[in-house]
C-alpha cells in the first residue's frame, strides 16, 4: 500500500504564499507521476499541477500558471506545491496524488487525505 500525507495548508491572506508538501510512504513508486488536485467549495475536484518522475516535465492548470510551482524530491519521496500570489479563488481542499501517469491519476492513483487552504480577502 501507499500512504500520502499532506502538510502546509492553512489560512493565508490574499497575495500571500503557502508551500504544501506531500510525503509518500509504503511500496516503491519509482517512475510515478506526482501531482496535486484541489476541490473548491461547491465544486468538483480539479487538476492543479503534475510533475514527471525526472522533474523535467511539468503541467499546470491555466488558473495557476505563473503562480504555483510543483517540484519533487525523489530521495525523500515528497512532492511540493509552492503557491504564490494566492487569491480567494484558490481556497480549496488540496490533495496530492501519485500515479503511473497523469491520465490515470483520478482512476488509479493514490491519494492523500487533503489539506485545507483558505485564502482571505
Amino acid at each position: 500500500q501507499v500512504q500520502l500525507v499532506e502538510s502546509g495548508g492553512g489560512l493565508v491572506q490574499a497575495g500571500g504564499s503557502l508551500r504544501l508538501s506531500c510525503a509518500a510512504s509504503g511500496r516503491t513508486l519509482d517512475g510515478y507521476v506526482m501531482g496535486w488536485f484541489r476541490q473548491p467549495p461547491g465544486k468538483e475536484r480539479e487538476f492543479v499541477a503534475a510533475i514527471s518522475w525526472t522533474g523535467i516535465s511539468t503541467n499546470y492548470a491555466d488558473s495557476v500558471k505563473g503562480r504555483f510551482v510543483i517540484s519533487r524530491d525523489n530521495a525523500k519521496r515528497t512532492s511540493y506545491l509552492e503557491m504564490n500570489s494566492l487569491k480567494p479563488e484558490d481556497t480549496a481542499v488540496y490533495y496530492c496524488v501519485v500515479a503511473l501517469g497523469t491520465a490515470t491519476m483520478t482512476s488509479n492513483g493514490y491519494w492523500g487525505q487533503g489539506t485545507q487552504v483558505t485564502v482571505s480577502s
